[in-house]
């Protein structure tokens, strides 16, 4: 799918967020990579293959102290 030189990172490398965006809707929080990834705005991807990658939550909360 790249013609960029130097290629852009396939979908399934580690890298992969490296690719050119090449079709931005920052209005509906989405943006298409050269490589086919779907990224969001809240770090959710969906992969060319159709595997869905959900976003990123912290997930170390402490209580806080009244």
């Amino acid at each position: 799918m790249c013609t960029h030189r130097p290629p852009c990172p396939t979908a399934d490398s580690a890298d992969h967020h490296a690719a050119v965006i090449v079709s931005a809707h920052p209005e509906q929080g989405w943006y298409v990579l050269c490589n086919g990834t779907i990224a969001f705005d809240d770090t959710g991807e969906l992969l060319p293959d159709g595997q869905v990658v959900g976003p990123l939550r912290a997930t170390d909360r402490r209580p806080v102290a009244a």
